[in-house]
């Protein structure tokens, strides 16, 4: 099965590729000036004035990820790495080069997109459940096991609104890992909660990782990227400037931000 997105195509092959990146650019338009109506525009056209400069963001990138494979995705602000993320997920299309798919894709980028904040934490947990697609009778079989996951039983019946922001993630999170998909995109999401949940997250992706289940984390955290990636990618400027061993990567990064090791 085959199905074309533009420039973005997932597909169902065997041939032990998750994730095929080949010259994939992707530029924003910033605005320079406001033109203050069509009068304007046109004479800022004819003087040859657009109004806006082009920020070349992705500059041609080329990587493929194996199944199985627990990949890190590195790069300072600015590097072109949560765009990249982004294109992957979907939400962004790129201006050339080609993205194949092996299988499906859950992204966990915005946790906790869909809430409701008037709702109750129980009606947003089968609300949320509803938007990864899962039916009212999953929900009913995984319910507790989100709510002690996220160690927010009493919490169940308060509306969103009156939950921490901290509380609100871990609920989301605890949600989240309940999709089940060929390849996990990850952004950050191991900075969730207190340092309690934090260690329980971390188990989470350390099971993953014993599973040989394909990832893509987006991090700045080199702890991470040493714990758990068997694969690192470092991003300078929409470029590739290193891929390989994850430790030599973090260190690599390290030097780049001129931290001391």
């Amino acid at each position: 099965m085959r199905r074309k997105l533009g420039t973005r195509t997932e597909v169902e092959l065997d041939n032990g590729i998750a994730i095929e990146v080949k010259n994939l650019k992707k530029s924003f338009r910033l605005p320079t000036e406001q033109s203050f109506g069509l009068k304007q525009a046109i004479f800022n056209r004819l003087r040859g004035i657009k109004g806006y400069k082009e920020q070349k963001v992705l500059r041609g990138l080329d990587f493929d990820i194996k199944k199985g494979e627990f990949v890190g995705i590195v790069g300072r602000n600015g590097s072109g790495k949560s765009t990249l993320l982004k294109i992957l997920a979907g939400i962004y299309y790129p201006q050339a080069g080609e993205i194949v798919i092996n299988g499906t894709l859950i992204p966990f980028i915005e946790l906790g997109v869909g809430f409701n904040y008037e709702l109750t934490g129980r009606e947003n947990v089968y609300l949320n459940g509803a938007l990864l697609g899962f039916s009212n009778a999953e929900m009913d079989a995984m319910y507790d096991d989100i709510w002690k996951f996220a160690e927010l039983e009493q919490f169940q019946d308060q509306k969103l609104k009156n939950y921490s922001s901290g509380m609100q993630v871990r609920l989301a999170f605890s949600i989240a890992i309940r999709a089940r998909g060929d390849i996990l995109l990850l952004d950050e999401v191991l900075a969730v909660g207190d340092a309690a949940f934090q260690k329980k997250c971390n188990d989470y992706f350390k099971s993953l990782h014993e599973n040989k289940q394909t990832v893509i984390l987006v991090t700045h955290s080199m702890e991470n990227v040493r714990e758990f990636c068997d694969r690192a990618i470092l991003i300078e400027q929409g470029k590739i400037v290193m891929d390989g061993d994850p430790n030599k990567v973090a260190d690599a990064y390290t030097e780049m931000l001129g931290i001391k090791k």
